[in-house]
């Protein structure tokens, strides 16, 4: 899966493609009916592997549920029918995916995507944290002007500068460290019905159908759970976590930008783009492709929230399935803008002498609030005018110690 018109989709691999989330529905049926087997619900020798189910779908069949999706509203129907019908005859097939639903396999997937997609960004952020780590540490002291509405305000520190990128990076660290990805197995409506009916001649059918919700949830690698139908908080938060981490990243890639403005010329990408006809043109690319990212990822994280605010009943109508390619798509632009992130932070090329040029040359202007500071505190200018600048560093260093 690749797209032509989002640059660097390939650093989202495989992730959250048609392939991937029909492999993460096959895992969980493989995995309920382990659950239902060891729980003593179904019988002895019904149980089938993943790789087992994988086996039995085809390129071919993978285009053909795509396309039968459109006739059931989602593609759980027509995979359940190709795998009965790769089974055969006999218990295995019987029993595939009895005390399940379609909503079942298409949540389940939709987390477990996310979850791999989120081991992604884990590993990018705690990248990101060491390189702005040493960035903040060696220019702590780097003169620069620090700039408001566009315009020189007054002194600063690259060092300072970084340390607020390193900030919105560890806030995202924190936001997604708190995640969990639980697993949704309920039923028909959320009751866990159908599962307890087949559990009925055992004599505690409520613990036998919770411990087969368990079983599956760990061969998952997932949190068991009660069901969540309608209530889309898992769903929200992963949204608002992929949000948050782009938000610090465009934040950042702003940055980049204005500072590496011909006029400005106080930093560089390490490996800027061309022009198709420009040849004198160095341009930011990442930056821009990764504030494209910032700019378009709080909308998706919109739409899953209007459909969590839109559920209803015991499955929504349409609310449901506006979320699956909102969140796809999120996910996916979250890995890209994370992989790209990752490669400005640690190629970023700082000229500390134009910093310095650009800061003498706005001249007395930029040190008017320190000069009227110290008329009022009665003593004569300090010879710099970066306050506390070195502190404020220091503890984003010290924050950043336990995520590296």
């Amino acid at each position: 899966m690749t797209d032509i018109l989002w640059p660097g989709d390939q650093h989202a691999g495989d992730l959250f493609t048609d392939t991937a989330v029909l492999d993460a529905m096959i895992a969980l049926e493989a995995a309920w009916s382990s659950g239902l087997t060891k729980a003593g619900i179904a019988p002895p020798g019904v149980e089938v592997s993943a790789d087992r189910l994988r086996a039995l779908v085809s390129d071919a069949d993978r285009e053909s549920i795509a396309v039968s999706a459109e006739s059931g509203g989602n593609p759980v129907i027509p995979l359940v029918k190709t795998l009965r019908a790769g089974l055969g005859d006999g218990g295995a097939a019987t029993w595939l995916h009895r005390g399940l639903t379609s909503q079942d396999l298409v949540d389940t997937a939709l987390i477990s995507c996310t979850a791999t997609a989120f081991t992604q960004l884990r590993a990018e952020l705690r990248e990101q944290v060491r390189a702005l780590v040493r960035l903040a540490d060696e220019h702590r002291a780097t003169p620069m002007v620090a700039r408001t509405l566009t315009q020189q305000a007054i002194p600063m520190t690259f060092g300072l500068k970084v340390a607020g990128w390193l900030r919105g990076v560890l806030d995202a660290v924190e936001q997604v460290d708190r995640l969990v990805f639980p697993v949704q197995i309920g039923g028909a409506a959320g009751t866990l019905a159908a599962a307890y009916e087949l559990a009925a001649a055992l004599d505690d059918p409520a613990s036998a159908v919770l411990e087969a919700t368990t079983v599956a949830a760990r061969e998952l690698g997932l949190e068991p759970t009660v069901p969540w139908h309608t209530v889309r908080t898992e769903i929200t938060r992963s949204g608002d976590a992929a949000v948050g981490c782009t938000d610090a990243w465009g934040h950042l890639a702003n940055d980049v930008l204005t500072l590496s403005r011909t006029e400005i010329g106080e930093l560089g990408e390490g490996a800027a783009g061309g022009s198709s006809t420009m040849p004198n043109k160095a341009n930011p690319v990442l930056s821009v492709l990764i504030r494209r990212a910032g700019l378009t990822a709080p909308m998706l994280g919109a739409t899953l929230h209007v459909a969590a605010a839109d559920a209803l009943e015991e499955r929504s109508s349409g609310a449901w399935h506006a979320e699956w390619d909102a969140l796809r798509t999120l996910m996916r632009h979250t890995v890209i803008a994370g992989r790209q992130t990752t490669r400005l932070v640690a190629d970023l090329r700082v000229h500390a002498d134009r910093m310095r040029a650009n800061l003498d040359a706005a001249g007395d202007a930029v040190t008017a609030e320190q000069r009227t500071m110290a008329k009022l505190a009665d003593h004569p200018p300090r010879g710099d005018y970066f306050g506390a600048a070195d502190r404020l560093i220091q503890i984003q260093l010290d924050r950043a110690e336990g995520v590296q």
